[in-house]
């Protein structure tokens, strides 16, 4: 049996995951095809022998958001809440707690729950606030956008 290389697996099923997302006309079975991709995106960052915890915590994010554009909330939070747990545990960088926090946001908005999710959009805005890097701040602030709001 050949060596399976982990990362780039990881990396291919991501990027093909986001193919998905930004399609505006997925048929059911392609809205199972994209979950399928983002948890197993996910799966092989974890066996790639580098992995670090950041990566693990980026790809809760990425199966996060395709649960919560599938209208799975309490996946999306479960998801979301272990991004946010690796992010304060010190892995990454300033905008992988941001990013777990705007998750945990969309999470909360989905369910109805807008008092936790202005809670959350707030904290991931107070971390914004401390990155001097305009390009990651901007990338979250774009997600943050496009919270489900109280109507």
């Amino acid at each position: 049996m050949s060596e399976i290389d982990h990362r780039r697996l990881g990396v291919d099923l991501y990027n093909a995951t986001w193919d998905l997302l930004e399609q505006t006309d997925r048929s059911p079975e392609d809205d199972d095809e994209m979950l399928a991709r983002a948890h197993a995106s996910m799966y092989h960052w974890g066996r790639y022998d580098g992995v670090q915890p950041e990566n693990m915590g980026r790809g809760h994010w990425l199966v996060s958001r395709v649960h919560a554009v599938l209208g799975q909330p309490d996946a999306a939070a479960y998801h979301a809440a272990r991004y946010v747990t690796i992010a304060r545990g010190g892995a990454g960088e300033p905008w992988d707690l941001a990013a777990a926090l705007e998750a945990s946001a969309r999470a909360a908005g989905l369910r109805g729950d807008f008092e936790a999710a202005d809670r959350f959009e707030a904290e991931a805005r107070e971390v914004l606030a401390t990155m001097h890097d305009p390009e990651d701040r901007e990338v979250v602030e774009k997600d943050l956008a496009t919270l489900p709001r109280r109507r």
